[in-house]
């Protein structure tokens, strides 16, 4: 006599089998809301601040312990300072040279949050610039113009996503060494440009339009040839430009700092930790129709193909850290790796994304002015030496040294 199934047992199965799905099930959206949403900006502490010794205390935090220079702002915003180097550290404390306060009263700030940008406008280089209108599909853009050279050859600056125009700026003395005019435009759904056509992404594929339109705009200002500078997913927009601008021929090289090259892998990189199979799931979720409910309209990298290294036809100059956090590296090697005719990498270590020329501006602005000159031997040396790192960019290498042998704060 067969033997009788017990019913159940059957329902105890069905639940758990229903249970594990809902776990799985809200792990993965977890993971996509991870995934999707931009790293938060944490606050760091004001402990005091000395303006004749041009100093000021923080509350030691991740931020206010990397090496290098960078923006301050406090006062919910109003507020900017310019922060330096790590002067010392304790448990109690990290001292940092103040290069300068260009807004709001930084003695009385109690917090702030530290970013990339380090200046304001094209002013802080005290030289002759003028903010302009670009006519793009969508409506005219701000730009600035910072005249260079014999006004021939111009450099087009693409900020990332999430940020705007003030990124750029770092790279302004660069280039105007190299004999560059230099354009900062704006572009769609940066806020300071119209939104255009936005997908629920808040990644399309037309923002390359806009840095066309800059392109145009550089021509009838006497251009006659462009390099294209981009950070991040400016980057991904830049070699879209490269691809596709029917003005393609005056473009001769492109600049690509930390460039987001494969959105999908940017995506799962943010996902360390999890399981694979979830990262991929939570990919998956992020790019179908219910993206939305996880934060896909939230959105700063790009989701199209990777950039693929067979259709470039100009010369490449690709400045990405080993430790990006973002942009994963070795996807900058490969990228590099497929077209040693054209690309160059220059590699960093110690740097977050897009903090490049933060950690180590010498080697930054050394590379990009060689590689505009040709400057081959110069390249080898940046190319194949020793990348710049917490221990030699920063004054307080001992200091730097005893950070490097703590866990790596997450990035």
């Amino acid at each position: 006599m067969a033997g009788r199934v017990d019913p159940g047992r059957g329902v105890v199965a069905a639940g758990l089998v229903a249970a594990g799905a809902l776990v799985t099930g809200a792990l993965t959206a977890r993971t996509a809301r991870r995934m999707a949403s931009p790293r938060p900006q944490r606050a760091t502490a004001v402990r005091s601040v000395d303006l004749a010794a041009g100093t000021v205390r923080f509350a030691p935090t991740p931020d206010s312990l990397l090496p290098g220079r960078y923006s301050f702002w406090f006062a919910e915003g109003r507020g900017h300072a310019r922060v330096g180097a790590v002067l010392g550290s304790d448990t109690d404390g990290v001292l940092r040279e103040l290069i300068g306060v260009d807004t709001g009263d930084l003695a009385s700030a109690r917090e702030g949050r530290f970013n990339g940008w380090m200046y304001l406008t094209p002013a802080a280089f005290e030289v002759p610039f003028r903010s302009e209108r670009v006519q793009t599909t969508q409506g005219a853009v701000p730009a600035w113009i910072v005249p260079g050279g014999d006004g021939t050859r111009w450099a087009v600056l693409v900020h990332g996503r999430s940020s705007v125009r003030q990124e750029a700026l770092r790279a302004i003395p660069a280039l105007l060494a190299a004999g560059r005019t230099v354009l900062l435009p704006a572009y769609r759904g940066d806020g300071e440009a119209p939104d255009g056509d936005a997908t629920r992404y808040a990644v399309t594929d037309a923002e390359w339009v806009d840095v066309e339109s800059a392109i145009l705009h550089a021509l009838d200002g006497g251009a006659t040839e462009v390099v294209l500078v981009g950070w991040s997913s400016g980057a991904s927009i830049v070699l879209a430009t490269a691809h596709r601008s029917r003005v393609r021929e005056v473009i001769t090289g492109l600049v690509l700092d930390s460039p987001v090259l494969d959105g999908a892998q940017a995506l799962l990189s943010r996902g360390k930790g999890v399981p694979e199979p979830v990262r991929r799931g939570a990919l998956s979720l992020l790019t179908g129709p219910w993206g939305r409910l996880v934060g896909a309209d939230a959105l700063d990298v790009r989701l199209g193909d990777p950039a693929d290294p067979a259709e470039l036809d100009v010369p490449v100059l690709v400045l990405q850290s080993e430790d990006d956090g973002v942009a994963p590296p070795e996807v900058a090697h490969r990228f590099a790796e497929a077209r040693p005719d054209l690309v160059r990498l220059v590699p960093f270590v110690g740097a977050r994304h897009t903090r490049l020329w933060n950690l180590d501006p010498e080697r930054w602005e050394g590379a990009v002015t060689a590689w505009l000159a040709d400057d081959r031997f110069a390249l080898d040396r940046l190319s194949a030496g020793e990348p710049a790192t917490a221990s030699t960019a920063d004054p307080s290498r001992r200091a730097a040294a005893r950070r490097e042998s703590r866990p790596r704060p997450a990035l």
